[in-house]
């Protein structure tokens, strides 16, 4: 399920990625996968088909920081993962793993989000 590259006439896409708890981002970090809830996989398998590259910064909420980014490598598929247990998550797919550093949202708030009003991006 790996994207096909390069794609560049293809945009690229960046999406925020909130945990609920620190433990899940290492997870990921230890072992290059992530899983979202369903509701947000037609999104990120839509984006990943249809961009040349996209980006998933993370984030623990009210951490007041991002834990880093990651650029996702593969489609989200049907496997389920053990390792979040069974909190609702759908599918796994790889992230590789670009940053992992705890970074304040202070150093990001020049970055605005056109699509959310111009707030802040954290």
């Amino acid at each position: 399920c790996k994207s096909p590259s390069p794609r560049p006439n293809m945009p690229v896409r960046y999406f925020i990625m909130k945990s609920s708890n620190l433990q899940n981002i290492d997870i990921s970090q230890q072992k290059g996968i992530w899983s979202t809830t369903p509701s947000n996989e037609r999104k990120l398998n839509g984006a990943f088909w249809e961009s040349s590259v996209v980006y998933l910064i993370f984030s623990v909420q009210g951490s007041g920081c991002f834990q880093g980014f990651a650029r996702m490598s593969s489609a989200i598929g049907c496997e389920k993962s053990q390792d979040w247990g069974s909190a609702g998550f759908g599918g796994v797919f790889k992230v590789d793993w670009i940053r992992k550093e705890s970074i304040p949202f202070q150093f990001a708030h020049h970055l605005l989000n056109p699509w959310n009003d111009s707030k802040k991006v954290q």
